[in-house]
């Protein structure tokens, strides 16, 4: 079929036969259709679960987070965890394209979700079955197609691995879920990101006294947060990463005042904070507390700054294929990882939550085959 012919077209995936890349592919196809939005992922659970079971692969299901095990799991080995996430942003207003009619053009798969992260969602799937039925593997495979990764939300693969069932994925409590490391898939045009800013949000209020803006009357606590605004413009953390670079701090949001003729009492503002692996959150809070007048609350702890030791045989792997490492300023669910991650995947993060997002077909195809090279230098 033509490029023009598939535009509209939505294939269903065959349950049976079929070739794998094409079939995965057909599955981004699906997803992008579905409208999947954080917290809204449970018909994309349900086409991702039913495409694992055409392949008579077994699931499981907490919420709208699938996963599964190759088919000679061994509760006496450790585990690799190949996981991405099904869910996305609303499309922006910037959208020529109907963001959920998926069409290949040029070679572009255009649809919402088809770069962060339905390409490398569909990648690692294809991945996994291709290694299903392999025995005397040196590694376990397990799958989780996850949700709520785009708003960091608790019911996503941070409640996948604290649930029991997964925890003791075996069945036997002697021998539970072994993270010995995962590959986390996001775009990354299949390069390493060996390391991954941690993200701490602080809710900031400053503090005056009301007044008559007609006399000389009242505290103004917008004057003071502009002090500590500027405070947080200006100010250079000692240590940078050479992964990572500096930290960075943005003012985002800022609220104050009732009416024009009145001195507020309050001004609110939010910090963003992007903080490397050279620096614990404590550490980071304590110097603004030592700076800055305005109250300080931090959303959550959390998102902490992730790396991955250049020595794993998962980033070993990847050089022997001349792929780069690099730090990344942007969070994934690598955060919430208590084991080491590697964020690899197809796609470019560049357009991620961009007007008519697409991914290259290609680049799906190279993905499922770096993927398979990477875990075949390591699982055989």
């Amino acid at each position: 079929m033509s490029n023009s012919e598939n535009n509209n077209v939505v294939p269903k995936v065959s349950s049976v036969g079929g070739d794998l890349e094409e079939a995965c592919i057909a599955l981004l196809q699906q997803l992008i259709s579905i409208q999947s939005f954080s917290k809204e992922e449970d018909k994309t659970a349900d086409a991702i679960e039913a495409f694992l079971k055409s392949k008579n692969i077994t699931t499981n299901r907490l919420l709208n987070n699938i996963w599964c095990t190759n088919k000679f799991f061994d509760a006496n080995k450790p585990s690799i965890l190949l996981n991405s996430h099904h869910d996305t942003v609303k499309p922006n207003k910037q959208y020529k394209r109907d963001p959920f009619k998926p069409s290949i053009e040029n070679g572009k798969l255009y649809g919402l979700g088809s770069n962060d992260a339905g390409g490398c969602l569909v990648s690692l799937i294809a991945t996994f079955i291709h290694f299903y039925h392999q025995q005397n593997l040196q590694y376990n495979l397990v799958l989780a197609a996850t949700a709520e990764e785009e708003i960091s939300g608790k019911h996503g693969i941070e409640l996948l691995l604290n649930n029991e069932d997964f925890i003791n994925l075996s069945g036997d409590p002697k021998h539970p879920f072994r993270g010995w490391g995962c590959i986390v898939g996001e775009p990354t045009l299949m390069n390493m990101a060996v390391a991954e800013k941690g993200l701490l949000v602080l809710d900031c209020t400053a503090y005056g006294k009301a007044g008559h803006a007609a006399r000389e009357e009242g505290d103004n606590a917008i004057y003071k947060a502009v002090k500590d605004i500027e405070w947080f413009r200006t100010f250079k953390f000692d240590k940078v990463s050479e992964l990572l670079g500096p930290n960075k701090m943005n003012v985002t949001i800022i609220n104050a005042g009732s009416q024009h003729n009145v001195v507020p009492s309050e001004c609110k503002f939010t910090v963003d904070i992007r903080v490397n692996e050279l620096y614990d959150f404590d550490e980071v809070i304590d110097i603004i507390k030592q700076n800055i007048q305005s109250e300080i609350a931090p959303r959550s702890l959390r998102l902490k700054s992730t790396n991955i030791a250049l020595d794993h045989p998962l980033v070993k792997a990847g050089l022997e294929l001349n792929r780069t490492c690099y730090g990344s300023p942007t969070i994934s669910d690598k955060a919430l990882m208590p084991f080491p991650a590697l964020k690899i995947g197809p796609g470019d993060s560049a357009r991620s939550h961009s007007a008519d997002e697409f991914i290259f077909v290609d680049e799906i195809r190279e993905g499922i085959e770096l993927y398979i090279q990477i875990l075949n230098k390591i699982i055989l």
